[in-house]
C-alpha cells in the first residue's frame, strides 16, 4: 500500500517537495531558492531551467531524507506561482526566453493601449480580470512580439505556453519525449484567455491578446491523472494534481463552503472567499476566478483580492536596506518601539493591485519626522500587510454581500506574532492559523490524493484542519480608525507617480 503524497511548491522565490501521510502530516521536505532577474527597472524575470533544476534538486533532497522512493508514493500535485508566463521549444525542451515573472511591469503601456478601448474592465465579463501588467496575457503577447521567431513557431505549434505548473508537467512525464502539455483550471483562469463560463480558452481573447491556439496547453481540472512522471527519482508515479498557489492553499485549508475566506502572506498577499458554483462579478476591485474542480465535479468560484508586495517588502528592507539580517528579525526590530511613530509605507513597487489596480503608483514611505527610526520603519513595513489586507476585505464584503466573521490565515509571515496580532485590531476580527501551515503545498497533495483514492473525498479532508492559534481584537476603536484612515491617505500619494 503507498502510504503518502507527495506536493512540488514551485513560489516566486523558492521550490520546495513536500511529502504528505494520509493525516496531512509532513513526513518529509526540502527546499530551495531560486534567483531574481533584475534586467531594469519594472522588470522581473526567472531561469525556468533553473526552476526545473530546483525541483528535481528538492524532490531527491526530500526523499532521500525520508527514505523513499517512488514506490511510496501514490501521486504528486503540483502548486506553483500563477501569472508568470513560459515559452519554450517543444523539440529543444529549452525556454525562448526568461520566464517573466507576475510583478514584471514591463507591458504597463500595453495596458494602457488596451484600456483606451472600452476601458480597463474590457475583459472581465468572459475573464473576471481587469487589464493589468499581473496577468499572463500581454507578458505572453509581448514574448511573441520580442523574441525573433517565437511568433512564426508557437503559430505552427513549435513553441508551447505556459505557466509554471505547465513546464513542470511538460518536464515531468517526458519532455521532447511525449511531455504532457496541460493546465488546470485555476492557472488557466489567470492568463486573461481563458472564458469563466465555458472553462476554455476563447476565441475573440486569443484574437485581441494575438495569441496562436496551437501553442496553448490542454484545459484540465484540478485534480486528475495527467500523465506518469518519467523521472527515474519518482518514475511511473501519476501526476494527479495542479493548482494555482492560492488556490491550492485555499483547498489546504478546506476552505469547500460558500463563504469561507483564507489569507495567504507570502511574497505577496492573497485573500480568497470560496462562492461554490456561482461566478460573482466584481464591482469593488476584486478578482472573480476559478477556486478549483474536482476530477468531474462542476468547478466552484471565488473571489480574490490580490496584494503585489507582502512578504517582499521584508525581503527589500534585508537585501536593499540592510536593516535585518533575515526576514524573521523584522519582528524584533518592530518590537522596539511601540507604534508605527505615524510613519506609513505603502509599497507599490509594481503599482496597486486590489481594490484599486493602478499600474501607475509607486511605493511611498509617509509621515516621517526626526522621531522615526529603523524600528518605526519596520513597525511600517509590517502594518502595510495588515493594512492592505483590511482594504480587500472591505471590498469583498460588499461584492459578496457576507460579513467576514474570522479569517483563517497561512503563508510564511504568519509565524509572526505582531503582524497577527495587528491584523486583528485594524480588522477588528480574530485571526485564525491552523496547525498545519503548509496549506499550500498540502491542497496540492490534496488534489492528487482525491484523483487516486487516496483521500476519500473533500469533506474527509475537514477532519485533517484544526485551529493552532487565535488573536483577538483588543484595539480601541477611535485609534483603529485614525490609523486606518491615515493609511488611506498615505496609499493616495502613491498614486499616478508614473506619468
Amino acid at each position: 500500500m503507498k502510504l503518502y503524497v507527495g506536493a512540488i511548491d514551485q513560489g516566486t522565490t523558492s521550490t520546495r517537495f513536500m511529502v504528505f501521510d494520509q493525516a496531512a502530516r509532513v513526513v518529509a521536505a526540502a527546499q530551495k531558492e531560486h534567483e531574481q532577474i533584475y534586467p531594469r527597472a519594472g522588470w522581473v524575470e526567472h531561469d525556468a531551467v533553473e526552476i526545473w533544476r530546483r525541483t528535481r534538486e528538492v524532490i531527491a533532497a526530500a526523499l532521500s531524507a525520508g527514505g523513499l522512493g517512488p514506490a511510496d508514493l501514490a501521486a504528486i500535485g503540483i502548486t506553483n506561482q500563477r501569472e508568470t508566463t513560459v515559452v519554450w521549444d517543444r523539440t529543444t525542451g529549452r525556454p525562448v526566453a526568461n520566464a517573466i515573472v507576475w510583478q514584471d511591469m514591463r507591458v504597463a503601456e500595453d495596458v494602457s493601449r488596451f484600456a483606451a478601448i472600452r476601458g480597463q474592465d474590457r475583459f472581465r465579463a468572459k475573464t473576471g480580470l481587469p487589464l493589468s501588467t499581473y496577468f499572463s496575457s500581454l507578458k505572453l503577447r509581448w514574448i511573441l512580439q520580442n523574441v525573433p521567431g517565437a511568433r512564426e513557431r508557437a503559430a505552427a505549434g513549435d513553441a508551447l505556453f505556459g505557466n509554471i505548473d505547465s513546464w513542470l508537467l511538460w518536464n515531468l512525464t517526458g519532455g521532447t519525449r511525449g511531455g504532457v502539455h496541460v493546465t488546470d483550471v485555476t492557472n488557466a483562469s489567470r492568463t486573461q484567455l481563458l472564458n469563466l463560463s465555458t472553462l476554455d480558452w476563447d476565441d475573440e481573447l486569443l484574437a485581441a491578446f494575438e495569441i496562436p491556439r496551437p501553442m496553448l496547453p490542454r484545459v484540465c481540472s484540478s485534480s486528475e491523472i495527467y500523465g506518469s512522471a518519467t523521472l527515474p527519482l519518482i518514475s511511473g508515479v501519476p501526476i494527479a494534481g495542479d493548482l494555482g498557489d492560492q488556490q491550492a492553499a485555499l483547498v489546504g485549508q478546506t476552505c469547500f463552503q460558500p463563504g469561507e475566506v483564507k489569507n495567504t502572506y507570502g511574497t505577496g498577499c492573497f485573500l480568497l472567499m470560496n462562492t461554490g458554483e456561482r461566478n460573482v462579478p466584481s464591482h469593488f476591485g476584486l478578482l472573480t476566478t476559478i477556486a478549483y474542480k474536482f476530477g468531474k465535479e462542476r468547478a466552484c468560484y471565488a473571489l480574490e483580492g490580490s496584494v503585489a508586495i507582502a512578504g517582499a517588502l521584508v525581503q527589500w528592507l534585508r537585501d536593499n536596506l540592510g536593516l535585518i539580517e533575515k526576514s524573521a528579525d523584522i519582528e524584533a526590530l518592530a518590537r522596539t518601539v511601540n507604534d508605527n511613530g505615524g510613519v506609513y509605507f505603502v509599497p507599490a513597487f509594481s503599482g496597486l493591485f486590489a481594490p484599486y489596480w493602478k499600474d501607475t503608483a509607486r511605493g511611498v514611505i509617509a509621515g516621517l519626522t526626526r522621531y522615526a527610526n529603523k524600528g518605526h520603519l519596520a513597525r511600517a513595513v509590517l502594518e502595510a500587510t495588515a493594512y492592505q489586507t483590511r482594504e480587500v476585505v472591505e471590498a469583498m464584503e460588499k461584492d459578496a454581500q457576507i460579513e467576514l466573521g474570522s479569517l483563517r490565515v497561512d503563508g510564511g509571515m504568519v509565524a509572526n506574532e505582531l503582524l497577527m496580532q495587528f491584523q486583528a485590531d485594524i480588522l477588528n476580527r480574530e485571526v485564525v492559523r491552523p496547525v498545519i501551515l503548509e496549506t499550500t503545498a498540502l491542497g496540492a497533495a490534496y488534489a492528487a490524493g482525491l484523483a487516486v483514492g487516496f483521500f476519500e473525498s473533500a469533506d474527509a479532508l475537514r477532519a485533517n484542519w484544526g485551529a493552532d492559534r487565535t488573536w483577538k481584537p483588543h484595539l480601541d476603536e477611535v485609534r483603529r480608525e485614525q490609523l486606518y484612515r491615515e493609511w488611506k491617505k498615505a496609499v493616495t500619494r502613491s498614486f499616478d507617480w508614473v506619468e
